[in-house]
């Protein structure tokens, strides 16, 4: 039996890898189009939280407006 080739195994591996790679992106590609991210209203679970918190943090606070940043 020869010994594989050094060089050989390293280049397979290397496509193997780049391969794999590949059909990953593709996978994540298409979930990213079949559920795009959610452009709308806060959601109520983030506004109760958000209350919650600021509630145990300043007892008797109201919460008048909550805006998002970018």
């Amino acid at each position: 039996m020869g010994s594989p080739d050094l060089l050989l195994i390293c280049v397979f591996s290397f496509a193997a890898v780049f391969l794999l790679l590949s059909v990953l992106a593709l996978v994540m590609r298409a979930l990213i189009a079949l559920f795009p991210q959610h452009t709308g209203l806060t959601d109520a679970a983030v506004l109760a939280a958000v209350a919650a918190a600021v509630s145990a943090a300043h007892p008797g606070a109201t919460i008048t407006r909550i805006e998002e940043t970018r």
